[in-house]
């Protein structure tokens, strides 16, 4: 028997009590009671969020928040800088030219996060610039933006800070309002624990007035008409009902362990990996990791796609490689959302004997013993 063990940065493993709650009989979306969940899961985001702004969801994946975060705050020619670390800082440059809007890239090179003077510097050059987009963890390598700092540079700015913490919220702090976040933008299948499906935007005062003069097209996304709506706990479309049920429940989780906690868990989790993998003689990648995952420079003449799939056949540990140009070279740690420390131990002692099944040099338990020590002291 080969127990299979989720641990890529999304989606992450769903926890058998949101399991159990989104198998309970569909109701009406619009009846009295799913109006009563709609409303605690309102308040909850707000509370997760640490906004006392909407955050209004979508059904769809997280990619919709991102063009819905374009598409109803920017119009036709406007420049948008663009901080590029990875494929996901690249997917924004993709949906500013999908509606003729300008990207100014910032590139930073894969692993590094970016530096705050070259964003100050960039907004001196492009005054007119209307918005930032960055990421808070770009998963395609682990590295964690200066979101507090960069909120406060462009607060400076007439720009608006438009943050895509798929891959962070609930996995590290990001206090919508005490930073200064403009559009935060997340998405239920991470840190929250669900199947995909309930992608969520919240925007504070800033951004709303260039929503009063946004001119792109949009339709399903207009967040306008979905706030509004929401705000009598309805949805302009048809929601994902299950999905909500199941966010309910796992918002709900989030309560019980308490923001601080769960914060302080990611971060000892992280550790934990970090000090194994360091531990095997192995090379951390992100050069500012974030608490969301850890990313790994696979050893000299061990391919890290290989070592997944291996990891995977084997083991039933699925993990996931690079991409691009370090396809082959990293691999992808999570440790975000519904995982322990015994999760991390699990992961590294599969990680260890792999690497000997693929004949690198390794000492069995090195790595395990450094997590344990990192774990136990983090506690």
């Amino acid at each position: 028997m080969k127990k299979i063990r989720l641990m890529t940065p999304g989606p992450t493993p769903v926890p058998e009590r949101l399991l159990l709650r989104m198998a309970q009989p569909i109701v009406h979306h619009r009846s009295p009671e799913f109006e009563a969940v709609y409303a605690r899961v309102r308040e909850g985001l707000q509370w997760l969020f640490q906004t006392k702004h909407d955050v209004v969801q979508y059904a769809a994946s997280g990619t919709g928040a991102m063009e819905a975060a374009l598409v109803n705050f920017l119009r036709k020619g406007d420049e948008a800088i663009v901080i590029d670390a990875g494929k996901f800082g690249e997917r924004w440059t993709k949906l500013a030219k999908a509606y003729g809007v300008t990207p100014i890239v910032v590139k930073c090179e894969w692993g590094n996060a970016v530096e705050v003077p070259a964003v100050e510097k960039t907004l001196k050059e492009h005054p007119g610039a209307k918005a930032i987009f960055v990421q808070a963890n770009e998963s395609s390598t682990g590295v964690y933006h200066p979101i507090k700092e960069l909120a406060a540079a462009v607060a400076k700015t007439q720009a608006i800070l438009v943050v895509d913490a798929i891959s962070a919220l609930g996995a590290m702090p990001l206090p919508m309002d005490e930073w200064g976040i403009d559009i935060l933008v997340s998405a239920c299948h991470k840190a929250l624990g669900l199947p995909p499906g309930i992608a969520f935007l919240a925007a504070n005062e800033k951004a709303w007035r260039l929503n009063e003069t946004a001119d792109l097209p949009r339709f399903y996304f207009d967040v306008r008409r979905e706030r509004d709506n929401q705000r009598k706990n309805q949805s302009a479309w048809t929601p994902a009902i299950s999905l909500t049920e199941g966010l309910d429940e796992s918002l709900a989780m989030f309560k019980e362990e308490g923001l601080t906690e769960c914060f302080a868990r990611h971060a000892r989790l992280a550790h934990a990996a970090r000090a194994g993998m360091e531990a095997l003689g192995l090379t951390l990648f992100a050069k500012s990791p974030s608490n969301a995952m850890t990313t790994v420079l696979s050893p000299a003449g061990v391919d890290s796609e290989k070592l997944c799939k291996h990891l995977f056949n084997q083991y039933g540990i699925k993990l996931v490689g690079g991409q691009d140009a370090v396809k082959g070279k990293i691999f992808r740690i999570a440790h975000l959302g519904y995982f322990d420390d015994f999760d991390m131990l699990i992961v590294i002692g599969a990680i260890e004997r792999s690497l000997k099944d693929l004949g690198a040099t390794v000492e069995l338990g090195r790595g395990l013993s450094a997590a344990q020590r990192s774990s136990y002291a983090d506690k």
